[in-house]
């Protein structure tokens, strides 16, 4: 909070009577002399002036005539500690608020005659009525304030160092900043201490802006992970992407009016996480997004890459990113991070360790497209190279199997005619082998019955010429004799029908094999191996694409029936 004091001094007008610099009256054959022994050039007003601190003594030959009266030199001896520089009537009972103040007051002009060249941090900057109001600070490396006070630049001053302050920097007055500025302490009584600004000195700040990021360059080069991001391979393509950006800023709009068509179309997805950029403990904010992002999805996706992005603004702005700790963590990360930090003229340490920066986010978010648009170009050349080969392969296929048709129907028929000329040979060889059989079983049959009937017949007129044998006996043993016969008869063409039937049946069999034979080498067969037999309307076998016109009407026939179909003529081929 700040004091009463300081609260009244933001509310106090300009003060027109401003003490002026101490210039001197340098002619130019001097100038080198009084720039060695410390002098500055003011350029607005072109003139050499003392800076404060410095010992007006050293320039005595060139002060004019009122400041070398005034200078220390000329100044009498010091007042004893506790005595104010003017003469204080003390009554009995004290002196009036305003008169120690105005001692005060008085006291303080005489220490500080003119600025002194002090550095500042800002803590705070208001614009009241054209004023500046700012409370600026000092701190240690720990960061502990180890003092602070109130400044004014009053609106005359305003207009003209700030301006060329914000050009020679690119940064505007705000908290964080460091300044080295000219300031004359000015105590008044009715509002307290301030000081009172009348230049600063951009050098400065851009010297310590640029310090700072050297440290952090230092810091990691001799952690050696300055470039570790940097060696990952870039993203082959884009798939997933997690963005960390300032939620509700123009940059972050610009990038998703792009990224958001990707996602409509399904060629990239998008997660977003939000962070402050700039201010006090924004870096640590900014870490600890990406750290909570990343552990989030680290079990159910893998990002192609990070991607933090933020728009333009003031380099003192932007100066937040310049942290250790949050180059550290982008440095250390397994995904390669893209940036898009501000303007094409701001650069931030954060650009310096990423694996690809860009100027703007707009651009980030066109790198990712042309990459995508770049792999799909890719596979749709691939994708046509292959459909060549397929159709090269396939009409190269189309014609082996024609040959290999063709093969198979001459071969068939061959085989085919060759196999009905073996059945018909050996069906004749069988036939007239049976017959002869047949004829050799009657011929024996018909000469045992000849000889049979003779043996009966001598047997007879044995048995007639002989000593009279009984009637009886005579007709019993021819009887017998005849039976047997006659059973012989039987049993030798039984005989002579098995051989027959058997010699029949293995012809049958061996005819019914060959048949099998044949018929396995057959159309029906080949057709159902996964071929087709292609037809005129006349039955004609077509064999090559060539016989086959435009616009004709053909029959082909498959392992489960026979399809019409008509031609139409295709680049290269005639196909049904």
């Amino acid at each position: 909070m700040r004091s009463a004091a300081w609260a009244a001094f933001v509310e106090m007008p300009e003060n027109p009577s401003l003490m002026d610099n101490i210039f001197l009256d340098t002619p130019f054959k001097d100038k080198d002399k009084v720039k060695a022994l410390g002098a500055r050039w003011d350029p607005a007003l072109r003139k050499w002036y003392v800076p404060a601190g410095a010992d007006l003594q050293l320039f005595s030959a060139w002060l004019p005539v009122a400041e070398a009266a005034a200078s220390p030199t000329a100044l009498p001896a010091r007042q004893a500690p506790g005595r104010l520089a003017t003469d204080l009537t003390v009554p009995g009972r004290g002196i009036s608020l305003s008169q120690l103040l105005g001692g005060v007051s008085q006291a303080v002009s005489q220490a500080f005659p003119s600025g002194v060249w002090t550095l500042v941090e800002v803590l705070d900057a208001r614009l009241r009525s054209g004023h500046v109001y700012v409370e600026v600070s000092e701190r240690d490396a720990a960061g502990t304030v180890l003092a602070k006070a109130g400044a004014v630049i009053w609106a005359s001053t305003a207009g003209r160092i700030l301006p060329e302050f914000e050009r020679a920097t690119g940064a505007k007055l705000g908290p964080g900043i460091k300044l080295l500025v000219r300031a004359r302490p000015v105590f008044k009584a009715q509002y307290g201490f301030s000081l009172e600004i009348d230049a600063i000195d951009p050098d400065y700040t851009l010297g310590d802006l640029e310090a700072r990021k050297r440290e952090i360059r230092t810091r990691l080069r001799q952690e050696q992970l300055f470039d570790a991001n940097r060696r990952l391979p870039p993203p082959w393509d884009f798939n997933q992407v997690l963005v960390i950006a300032p939620q509700g800023a123009a940059g972050l709009g610009d990038f998703r009016a792009e990224a958001q068509r990707l996602e409509r179309f399904g060629l990239c997805r998008f997660r977003y996480a939000f962070s402050r950029f700039q201010g006090e403990g924004a870096a640590a904010e900014i870490r600890q997004a990406l750290l909570d992002a990343l552990a989030q999805d680290a079990a159910a996706k893998v990002f192609d890459a990070v991607v933090i992005i933020r728009g333009g603004g003031a380099v003192n702005d932007l100066a937040w990113l310049n942290d250790y700790a949050l180059a550290r963590c982008l440095c250390e990360s397994a995904i390669p991070v893209l940036t898009g930090i501000g303007h094409e003229r701001d650069s931030t340490v954060l650009d310096e360790v990423a694996n690809q920066s860009f100027d703007t986010p707009s651009k980030v978010v066109l790198g990712i497209e042309q990459l995508i648009v770049k792999r799909a170009a890719e596979a749709k050349a691939h994708f046509h190279q292959i459909t060549l080969a397929s159709s090269a392969s396939l009409q190269s296929a189309r014609r082996a199997v024609d040959l290999a048709d063709a093969g198979v129907r001459r071969d068939a028929q061959r085989q085919l005619s060759l196999a009905r000329q073996r059945v018909a040979d050996r069906l004749g060889a069988l036939r007239a082998g049976s017959w002869q059989a047949i004829q050799q079983a009657a011929d024996r049959s018909r000469a045992l019955v000849v000889e049979v009937r003779a043996e009966a017949r001598q047997s007879l007129r044995a048995a007639r010429a002989g000593a009279q044998v009984s009637l009886t006996g005579v007709l019993e043993r021819a009887a017998l004799d005849i039976r047997q016969a006659g059973a012989l008869l039987d049993r030798q063409r039984q005989e002579v029908a098995i051989g027959a039937r058997r010699a029949l049946l293995e012809a049958r069999t061996r005819s019914q094999a060959l048949l099998r034979e044949i018929a396995g080498q057959g159309p029906e067969k080949t057709l159902a191996r996964g071929f087709a037999l292609v037809r005129d309307v006349d039955g004609r076998t077509i064999t090559r694409a060539a016989q086959v016109k435009s616009q004709q009407t053909i029959e082909i026939t498959f392992s489960d029936g026979t399809l019409a179909a008509r031609t139409r003529r295709t680049t290269g081929t005639q196909d049904p």
